[in-house]
C-alpha cells in the first residue's frame, strides 16, 4: 500500500502570525507554502487580504495566491482541485508542502479527500429558483422531502440557495446531497497531515492585533485598493467583495457612508471572524495548539516543528 503524502498545516485565527511561521518553516525545512485563504486567491486584493509581501515570503515559493481575477467566482471544489495539484507537484520534487491559512472549510475539505458536486445547468437552476419564488419555500421543502428526507429535515424553508441546490444535484446527478455527503465522509483522508493551530495568551491580545492590522491596512492604502477594484468593474455583489473590509470600504466609496463607522465595523467583523475560526478549530481533536507571544516564539516554534518535518521526510 502506498503511503499518503505528508504535509504540515499552519492555521489559526486571523492576525496570529501564520504567514511568518509558515514561510520560516518552509525556508528551514526545504518546503513550499500552499495558501489556504479563500480571499488571497484573488488578484489585485493585496492589502485587505494580508497577502505576504515578497520580503515576508523569505524567498520561498507560495502557491494558490493571485490565481483568479476578482470578478470571477471561486468555489471550494475548485480550491481542492487546484491545491491538490500544487501539493502533488511539491511532493514530487522532494519538498515539503506546508498548508498555511485560516479558511477552515478549505483546509478540512482538502485534507479529508472530500468531493463536491459540480454545478449543474444554469438554466435548470434558474427554473428551480423561479419555482421556489412562485410556490414558496415551505412547498419546495415538502417536494424535497419526497426524495431526500434528510436534507429536508435539516433545511429551513427560507434557505432558498440550499433547497434549490438539493433539487439541482438530484436532477442532474440522480443522487441526493445526503447520499453524496455520506459517501464522502467514508472516504479515507487524502494526506497524512500534522495540523498546528496558532493562538495567543489571551483574547485581548488577539483583538489588539486585529485592531492594529486594520489600522495598518488603512495607512498602507486600503481605500485606494478598493477604489481600484471598483474602477475595474468589480461590483459590490462579487464574491471577492464579500471579504471583510472590502464591502465596508466600498460602502464608503459608493454610498458615502462614514469612514469612521466603516473602520469600527471592520474591526468588529474581524473579531467575530476570529471567534468563528477558533470555534471551528476547537472541534478538531487532531489540532495541536501552539501559543505565540513574541517574534522569537516563532523561531522557537519553527525549531520544534522541524523535528516533525524531519519525521515526515
Amino acid at each position: 500500500m502506498m503511503s499518503k503524502q505528508k504535509i504540515i498545516v499552519i492555521t489559526g485565527p486571523t492576525a496570529t502570525g501564520k504567514t511568518a511561521l509558515g514561510a520560516q518553516l518552509a525556508k528551514t525545512a526545504n518546503g513550499e507554502v500552499v495558501s489556504a485563504d479563500s480571499m488571497q486567491i484573488y488578484k489585485y486584493m493585496d492589502i485587505g487580504t494580508a497577502k505576504p509581501t515578497e520580503a515576508e515570503k523569505l524567498g520561498v515559493p507560495h502557491h494558490m495566491i493571485d490565481i483568479v481575477p476578482p470578478w470571477e467566482d471561486y468555489s471550494v471544489a475548485r480550491y481542492i482541485h487546484d491545491a491538490a495539484l500544487r501539493i502533488d507537484d511539491i511532493s514530487t520534487r522532494g519538498k515539503l508542502p506546508i498548508l498555511v491559512g485560516g479558511t477552515g472549510l478549505y483546509i478540512d475539505s482538502l485534507l479529508s479527500g472530500r468531493e463536491f458536486r459540480a454545478r449543474g445547468d444554469v438554466m435548470l437552476r434558474r427554473k428551480l429558483e423561479t419555482e421556489y419564488d412562485d410556490i414558496g419555500g415551505a412547498a419546495m421543502l415538502e417536494k424535497l422531502r419526497a426524495f431526500d428526507c434528510d436534507s429536508a429535515a435539516n433545511l429551513h424553508a427560507n434557505d432558498r440557495k440550499r433547497i434549490v441546490r438539493a433539487f439541482e444535484v438530484y436532477i442532474t446527478d440522480g443522487k441526493t446531497i445526503s447520499q453524496h455527503d455520506r459517501e464522502t465522509k467514508s472516504l479515507p483522508p487524502r494526506y497524512d497531515a500534522v495540523k498546528i493551530a496558532l493562538t495567543l495568551p489571551g483574547r485581548e491580545e488577539l483583538y489588539s492585533r486585529i485592531d492594529r492590522r486594520v489600522d495598518d491596512m488603512l495607512l498602507r492604502g486600503f481605500e485606494r485598493e478598493v477604489r481600484s477594484l471598483i474602477d475595474m468593474g468589480v461590483t459590490p455583489g462579487a464574491t471577492s467583495m464579500q471579504a471583510i473590509g472590502y464591502k465596508e470600504i466600498a460602502g464608503v466609496i459608493l454610498d458615502r457612508s462614514s469612514m469612521e463607522d466603516a473602520v469600527i465595523k471592520i474591526k468588529m467583523e474581524s473579531r467575530r471572524y476570529a471567534k468563528r475560526q477558533l470555534t471551528w478549530l476547537r472541534r478538531d481533536p487532531d489540532v495541536k495548539w501552539r501559543a505565540i507571544e513574541k517574534t522569537r516564539d516563532i523561531e522557537s516554534c519553527v525549531r520544534e516543528l522541524l523535528v516533525t518535518a524531519l519525521d515526515l521526510a
